[in-house]
């Protein structure tokens, strides 16, 4: 059984008397030790669905449709109050994007750690355990860092304190979203690398949401590629990344950076995505897509099975 499945996820956002379609029919299962990376541009649902997960999204003005999200074979959406105050942290953690906004700016980030400690953990809430956590996560001097509040720490030392945080219940699935965000390049490599280790280390599956395909190489099992709140492509993270199938993910992996080959003009995909409402009524990528037919403008394609392990949303993948 796995750890995490996603069937068939619907969720609206109630504008007035309207409601938008921000997830369509979203499937996805992540089994336990395994890293899948959600990829996508910024709209396309990515933090919404994962959110989705503990039903962290706001009800209202968002509204659970249709779908089931069960983490080991539960049922988040019907889950009392008290079961997901135990699922959130318990089961499931997150760390965000903004770690200086996450963090209680008045609040030693010792005493934060702790407060995590004592709802989950409370037999383990003491400084020995913080310290643990600390140096679990890679920060030196943990006896004076403990207590620091968070302005004093950099942004890569505070995204360790989410880490640390996020690791305090234990989790059996820790929820990534896009935590190299403002980050240089250097702490974003280092941050990565403390996620894969961790993950080694303690056995824990890691969902991990991003816009960049050029990390995926180096964290990714499996890879679920997001487009105006569909799944357009799932597949083994090396078969998507040597062989993408989907249009929309071979434009992605094209506006990647390259080291070799001299200097060019950096590719990028024409228009934006389309904001819920004003999804097109065929293929969401159609408006965008370099290889578009006439069909694909009326025909809304099926997310399909076209190798074994790998689904694709087109008309004409091959």
């Amino acid at each position: 059984m796995p750890l995490l499945e996603i069937k068939n996820l619907e969720l609206d956002f109630l504008s007035g008397a309207t409601a938008l379609r921000a997830v369509d029919d979203v499937s996805l299962t992540l089994n336990a030790g395994e890293t899948l990376c959600l990829v996508g541009e910024s709209g396309c649902g990515k933090s919404v669905t994962a959110l989705s997960i503990a039903r962290l999204v706001p009800t209202p003005p968002a509204r659970y449709t249709g779908g089931e999200v069960l983490v080991n074979g539960r049922d988040v959406l019907k889950m009392s109050k008290a079961e997901l105050c135990a699922l959130r942290g318990g089961v499931v953690s997150y760390v965000f994007q903004e770690p200086s906004a996450s963090l209680n700016p008045v609040f030693r980030v010792g005493n934060q750690i702790k407060e995590a400690l004592k709802l989950h953990r409370p037999a383990k809430a003491t400084n020995d355990e913080v310290l643990r956590l600390l140096k679990l996560v890679g920060i030196p001097a943990p006896e004076s860092r403990i207590k620091d509040y968070p302005f004093q720490m950099s942004g890569g030392m505070q995204q360790r304190v989410m880490i640390a945080m996020a690791l305090a219940s234990e989790p059996k699935l820790l929820v990534a979203d896009e935590p190299t965000t403002a980050l240089d390049v250097t702490i974003q490599a280092q941050i990565l690398e403390l996620l894969a280790g961790l993950k080694q280390r303690l056995g824990m599956a890691i969902l991990l949401i991003t816009h960049n395909l050029g990390i995926v190489g180096d964290m990714a099992d499996r890879v679920a590629v997001m487009y105006a709140g569909q799944i357009v492509e799932l597949a083994p993270a090396r078969e998507l990344l040597r062989r993408p199938l989907h249009p929309y993910t071979t434009a992605l992996m094209n506006s990647v950076p390259k080291l070799t080959g001299g200097a060019r003009r950096l590719t990028a995909i024409a228009g934006s995505v389309p904001r819920i409402g004003d999804f097109p009524s065929g293929c969401r990528f159609y408006p965008r897509c370099p290889t578009a037919r006439p069909e694909c403008a009326n025909t809304m394609p099926a997310l399909a099975k076209v190798e074994p392990g790998r689904w694709v949303r087109c008309l004409y993948a091959k």
